[in-house]
């Protein structure tokens, strides 16, 4: 008995001399991997690794994550180092700028740097921390200012980043001017993400603005208090379609110091084919990919990619609308001061039969659905740029007077609208 415990204590030992090497090496691969496919998932930014230099218990490396503008494709570089830890099951990296970074740092931060942490683990499981500490700068010679509390983001990330549980708090902030004042409070974000298949992702999240408020000389504070996003995303039970729907409200909008509210608006979806869906998403960030690199690139070549991704773009819109689909906002309500203004709009395609779907060339041909919007008449006599739009739709019986308000109902049928007895063709699209 004591010499198998003599060999199990060997073997113990053997594996608590091997593992922070194993670790290492996973560790290494994992973030290369990493970088790799975040730089590929999207055009906005890159992700690079410079020198890994690798050991016993720890590593160091160097990276660029250059930033990409959407408008302009300008892009800018960022410097960064981390210090890897080598546990027996797992690494911890800290990340930090490098020396060289300047004195806007230090301007910044003077005592406390930010600090961004990603913790892994062997089984594909990865925890990353996020702390920002609270920032007061002020330029006398400008008169600018800004103040920002301490925020802190979260990423609980698992089963080999198939899932994801995601925090971010930041109690708030105030950006003052000589003309300006704006002041953030109480911003909070919670997300639950679950990978379906190919782009498609599954999950609900909440999203909360205590308080945004805007201050400007000469003019009235506007004030947007208790903003709401919730959203939530599901699949049937063979996950071969998904739902999703999402509800944003505002309790109250405040300006030259008088409140109105509430308001909501509604977002759903449903019915929409995931493999279609996954395909549409694709092309679409290829696309966007494309615009980007077409500046200084082959026009031709960019050309062809565009024409290549707008097809994609069709025979998945086609996709979608043969096994069915409805999509709109089946609540909008904004309040106003001489009234609320209510609305919905929905649009649905049925599902094809499957003789039917090889000949099906157009979505819209045997798209439905209908509108209907209602505003009160003194909001557009109060604001006469307001009524200049709405006067020619009066005049035209695009939109009717009915007591006290204004009203357009529609409906969408055998590619023509009709709004209020006024019949516009549509064009044939997709």
């Amino acid at each position: 008995m004591k010499k198998q415990w003599m060999v199990a204590g060997v073997a113990v030992l053997a594996v608590g001399v091997v593992a922070p090497w194993a670790v290492g090496y996973v560790t290494e691969q994992q973030w290369q991997s990493v970088a790799t496919e975040v730089s590929q998932s999207q055009p906005l930014f890159r992700l690079e690794t410079g020198d890994y230099d690798r050991g016993y218990l720890g590593a160091d490396f160097t990276g660029t994550i250059t930033v990409r503008n959407p408008e302009t494709g300008n892009e800018h570089e960022f410097d960064y180092q981390a210090r890897v830890s080598h546990g027996v099951t797992g690494s911890l990296m800290d990340f930090s700028l490098p020396s060289e970074a300047g004195t806007r740092v230090e301007e910044i931060f003077p005592d406390e740097k930010p600090k961004l942490t990603l913790e892994t683990r062997l089984w594909g499981t990865a925890l990353i921390e996020l702390s920002i500490p609270a920032v007061s700068v002020l330029r006398e010679e400008t008169g600018e200012s800004f103040d920002m509390s301490e925020s802190y983001t979260r990423a609980d990330i698992s089963g080999n980043g198939a899932h994801a549980d995601i925090l971010m708090l930041w109690p708030g902030a105030v950006i003052r001017a000589p003309d300006l004042r704006i002041s953030i409070e109480d911003f909070r974000l919670e997300q639950t993400l679950e990978h379906l298949a190919g782009e498609v992702w599954l999950g609900d999240g909440d999203m909360s603005l205590a308080r945004l408020e805007v201050a400007a000389r000469n003019e009235p504070v506007l004030r947007f208090d208790q903003f709401a996003l919730r959203s939530e995303t599901t699949a049937d039970d063979d996950g071969q379609s998904l739902d999703s729907e999402t509800l944003v409200t505002l309790e109250s909008v405040t300006a030259d110091d008088e409140s109105f509210g509430p308001h909501r608006m509604a977002f759903v979806f449903n019915g929409l084919e995931v493999q279609s869906w996954s395909e549409l998403t694709s092309a679409l960030t290829d696309m966007q990919t494309a615009a980007l690199d077409s500046e200084g690139g082959d026009s031709r070549a960019v050309m062809q990619q565009q024409m290549e991704s707008m097809n994609r773009i069709n025979q998945a819109m086609l996709g979608l609308a043969a096994d069915g689909f409805s999509l709109g906002f089946p609540e909008m309500s904004f309040a106003t001061p001489y009234g609320p203004v209510n609305g919905e709009i929905m649009v649905e395609h049925p599902p094809v039969p499957d003789e039917e779907k090889d000949r099906m060339m157009m979505v819209m041909q045997r798209l439905t659905g209908n509108l209907e919007v209602s505003m009160p008449l003194a909001l557009v006599e109060q604001h006469p740029e307001l009524g200049m739009q709405v006067a020619p739709l009066i005049k035209q019986g695009v939109v009717e007077r009915e007591g006290g308000r204004l009203r357009m109902k529609g409906t969408l049928e055998d590619l023509a609208l009709d709004i209020n007895g006024n019949l516009i063709p549509l064009p044939p699209l997709f």
